[in-house]
C-alpha cells in the first residue's frame, strides 16, 4: 500500500473536496482518499492497479490539477 500527499491549489470549497474524493474514490486500487480544503491537499492510500500517473491523470481530467 502507498500513501501519496499532492498539493492541489484548486481546491476552494466543500464541493470540490467530495467531487475529489468521489472521483479518486473510484479509481480501481485506491483504498482512501483525504481531501483538506484548508491545506489544499490530498492524501491517496492506494496500491495497483492505481499508479500515481493514473492518480494525477484523473486530477486533472477533473480539473484539479495537482502542483509538484
Amino acid at each position: 500500500m502507498t500513501n501519496t500527499t499532492y498539493s492541489v491549489p484548486g481546491i476552494h470549497c466543500m464541493h470540490c473536496v467530495h467531487t475529489i474524493q468521489m472521483e479518486l474514490g473510484d479509481l480501481e486500487g485506491v483504498k482512501s482518499v483525504q481531501a483538506d480544503m484548508d491545506t489544499r491537499k490530498v492524501t491517496v492510500e492506494y496500491a495497483p492497479p492505481a499508479t500515481t500517473e493514473k492518480i494525477e491523470s484523473l486530477m486533472a481530467e477533473i480539473n484539479y490539477p495537482v502542483v509538484r
